[in-house]
């Protein structure tokens, strides 16, 4: 690629660039508005009401209250947060998990299992849905804690969560939905997604790295993973990062009022590049579910290795993702792919596709030339060795 010419990205579900609204928003709390929020001077009430404002806008974002917001380091300290938090006021049991959850939610089980708890794994089916005779089996085990997140961030599908969280809460269970892949790309109401926790994240809506929240509901019991000063209410010990806080919020309040007109339109790009894919003989994962966010493809050529298709793109100017951006730098197949019972070797060629605000038809057509000639030269290139 050439140096001068911006890459085209692509790779939305991994991190979005910065707003610049959201970055001006940001600004004096990086400059001249340097107080502490438990300072009593005015920088200090300053940084406060700031807190409070953000506070405000992550939760009308969702529909809850601000003091149902405990604000964290981002989407992976929130979901250690309940995981670990709400485990610590109960007798070892059993946690239940979606297959295809992120690894900031297994590890944290893992961890759980290692205490003595039975952790069971939810499978889904080909499309990438939870299995409703599954869902069935781990109600039948009476789970204490359950966590299935609401977007994948490697297929894009959505799950029923409003469904699942009154089976498994009628059973007894604590229900918990990582929701970081779907604000700002669907509409997330905590109320009707009947969670009592969410997890959402700044830098996945053109906010900052750096800032996430665990949304609770006000009843449960919750224990703080790091104790300190007892900055949000006790729940999350540390000062505050002021700049980040606020640039969350911003990032929230933009996401909110663009909404139904950004999914419309970025829905549609993605048709077009589907229908680009399709006349290349891709297989999309997760095509059938019944709903997907609307920016994520997740594909795969077939004879294809995904990782020199990535690199391959990169080279000729586009930036895209193959599977998770937290674990690509294994070469193991998509463990989504997999739990889904894709074949490993079809799994192996999976690229991720997550469109954005900035892109728009001419990237997605640019791309689809790009794709053809670097598979003609991949597969040209396999040819030779064999």
């Amino acid at each position: 690629m050439n140096a001068h010419h911006k890459p085209v990205y692509f790779d939305h579900n991994a991190t979005t660039p910065l707003d610049p609204r959201v970055l001006e928003a940001m600004l004096p709390f990086l400059r001249e508005q340097c107080g502490n929020a438990s300072s009593r001077h005015e920088l200090g009430t300053v940084a406060r009401h700031a807190i409070d404002r953000a506070r405000e806008q992550v939760a009308a974002a969702v529909g809850v209250q601000p003091v149902q917001v405990v604000f964290t380091s981002g989407g992976t300290e929130a979901n250690n947060l309940f995981i670990r938090g709400t485990a610590a006021g109960m007798k070892p049991g059993q946690i239940a998990l979606s297959a295809i959850e992120h690894p900031c939610v297994v590890g944290p089980a893992q961890d759980l299992q290692r205490q003595g708890w039975t952790l069971r794994r939810l499978k889904v089916n080909r499309d990438g849905v939870l299995d409703a005779a599954d869902i069935d089996a781990a109600i039948a085990g009476r789970p204490q804690l359950w966590s299935a997140m609401l977007a994948n961030n490697e297929t894009g599908v959505v799950q029923d969560i409003p469904a699942i969280a009154e089976r498994a809460r009628s059973a007894g269970a604590v229900v918990h939905s990582d929701a970081v892949q779907a604000l700002g790309k669907i509409a997330v109401d905590f109320r009707a997604l009947n969670v009592q926790a969410l997890t959402v994240s700044a830098h996945k809506i053109c906010g900052p790295k750096g800032a996430g929240a665990l949304v609770i509901d006000k009843r449960l019991d919750l224990r703080a993973l790091l104790a300190g000063g007892g900055q949000e209410r006790g729940l999350r010990g540390g000062t505050e990062n002021v700049p980040a806080i606020v640039g969350f919020g911003a990032a929230c309040d933009i996401a909110m009022a663009q909404l139904g007109e950004r999914s419309k339109r970025i829905g549609a790009l993605r048709e077009r590049l589907e229908r680009g894919l399709h006349g290349q003989r891709a297989v999309i994962f997760g095509e059938a579910a019944p709903q997907r966010l609307p920016n994520t493809t997740y594909f795969a050529l077939h004879g294809i290795h995904g990782e020199a298709l990535v690199i391959e793109l990169d080279k000729a100017g586009y930036a895209t993702g193959s599977g998770a951006a937290c674990s690509s730098s294994s070469d193991a197949p998509s463990s989504t792919l997999l739990a889904m019972g894709i074949e490993p070797e079809l799994a192996r060629g999976a690229v991720r596709i997550s469109l954005g605000e900035g892109n728009n038809a001419e990237q997605v057509d640019g791309f689809l030339q790009a794709l053809a000639a670097v598979a003609k030269r991949l597969r040209g290139l396999q040819a030779v060795a064999v």
